[in-house]
């Protein structure tokens, strides 16, 4: 069978496996997020304390995929929970590296005239410090959803949702009329969604960094 006859004939079921892996991913970014941008406010204003969560997350993306999607399998069980845990865990690094930079890079003199016209640190943060530092912490979004598109293909390994499954069961098959067009069909899945992704965080940066921070 060639390649267009199997997406043809397998149409829904890819379907179906791209949205999961769509949305395994986008729902795991918006809780690293979250956890990154937290910890980067929690920890920014300490050398020692933004340098130790950088390390942090930077120690366990250096755990291989595999083996650490192998280790959460008997706390976890099977399925949906392992592969969120580890592609959560593998998306703080460029997050939480981004927000500390960013942070930490605000000039301090735009902090000293708010402060002068009396806002909080609360007002502050919000109003001044994060908006300047949401480029760079864009950025960093957009760099872990590059990496976890790839990752969540390896959480098929554990039952996990998303077009790894067809990844695997090609490989599982080699030989067989359809593995090549299995594996082929997962990974240019995971490019196109990979690229669709990317271009939404363009236009994501367009629409919320004015002008003159881009430039």
């Amino acid at each position: 069978m060639s390649f267009f006859g199997y997406l043809a004939s397998r149409h829904a079921q890819l379907l179906a496996d791209t949205y999961q892996h769509a949305s395994a991913v986008f729902q795991c970014m918006l809780v690293a997020t979250a956890l990154g941008v937290v910890i980067g406010v929690a920890t920014y204003r300490s050398a020692w304390a933004g340098d130790l969560a950088v390390t942090v997350a930077a120690t366990l993306l250096t755990v291989p995929s595999l083996a650490l999607i192998g280790l959460l399998i008997p706390v976890t069980g099977l399925g949906v929970a392992p592969t969120v845990t580890a592609l959560v865990l593998y998306g703080l690094l460029p997050v939480v590296r981004n927000a500390v930079v960013g942070l930490r890079g605000v000039d301090p003199t735009l902090l000293d005239a708010a402060r002068g016209i009396g806002m909080s640190r609360a007002a502050r943060l919000f109003r001044v410090e994060l908006p300047l530092a949401w480029p760079p912490i864009l950025t960093g979004i957009r760099v872990a959803t590059q990496m976890l598109m790839g990752i969540a293909a390896i959480a098929a390994y554990a039952s996990g949702p998303g077009l790894g499954n067809e990844i695997f069961r090609g490989i599982s098959s080699l030989g067989s009329a359809n593995a090549l067009n299995q594996v082929l069909a997962g990974t240019l899945g995971i490019v196109l969604l990979a690229l669709l992704f990317d271009a939404a965080y363009v236009l994501l940066g367009r629409l919320t960094i004015p002008r003159g921070i881009r430039a």
